[in-house]
């Protein structure tokens, strides 16, 4: 996919995401989901925003987001041994009502590295022309809100490390889960110092 492709696909997208409230609810109880969420607080914070910065913050992620990443572990198109043990038993119902519960509580908002913020928000915000990488803005927002109809991702005060970590499997092939080939034709652009900038950017969005 080409960089104008890639970038053309991305807004259209977001711009259609406009036309919904971006606090709009999954289907699901929010209730039921806090007692639910109750195995994913070892690992993601008991509201959502987890203590260590290899795994994700989950505190107001879009629902259809997180239904969506649920199926796909579950189904096995994205590849987590941990994940693949805690979403086996999972119903619709169940990641419906989950994605109700942590998409109603409040992230932490974190920092950015100084060091490295200005060559990430340079990235983020407008991409790289001559090298063919489309902006971030484009699909995730200004402030990284990202566009809830399309299931793109909220990524504002993401950890770093895991942003990162993300990217790089985007990059190398090993995560296939994102529509159209997206992510992975990006990423597959970026060198290891854009990588830790735009996730240390990101990490400083809210």
């Amino acid at each position: 996919m080409t960089h104008r492709s890639s970038l053309l696909a991305c807004c259209v997208i977001f711009a259609a995401g406009l036309l919904i409230s971006m606090n709009t609810l999954a289907e699901g109880s929010i209730e039921a989901g806090k007692e639910k969420a109750a195995t994913c607080a070892a690992c993601h914070g008991n509201d959502g925003n987890s203590l260590n910065p290899q795994w994700p913050n989950l505190a107001g992620q879009h629902a259809t987001y997180i239904v969506r990443t649920l199926k796909a572990f579950k189904s096995g198109e994205r590849k987590n041994v941990l994940m693949a043990g805690q979403v086996g038993a999972l119903s619709d119902q169940d990641m419906e009502d989950l994605a109700a519960w942590f998409q109603s509580q409040k992230p932490v908002h974190r920092t950015a590295d100084p060091e490295l913020v200005a060559h990430g928000e340079r990235l983020y915000r407008g991409g790289d022309i001559e090298r063919g990488i489309s902006a971030c803005i484009a699909c995730h927002g200004p402030t990284g809100r990202g566009n809830l109809p399309a299931a793109y991702p909220a990524l504002a005060g993401q950890h770093a490390t895991y942003t990162a970590t993300q990217l790089k499997a985007y990059a190398d092939g090993s995560r296939k889960s994102d529509p159209n080939q997206i992510m992975r034709s990006i990423a597959s652009l970026l060198n290891d110092n854009d990588i830790a900038a735009v996730a240390s950017y990101i990490q400083g969005l809210r």
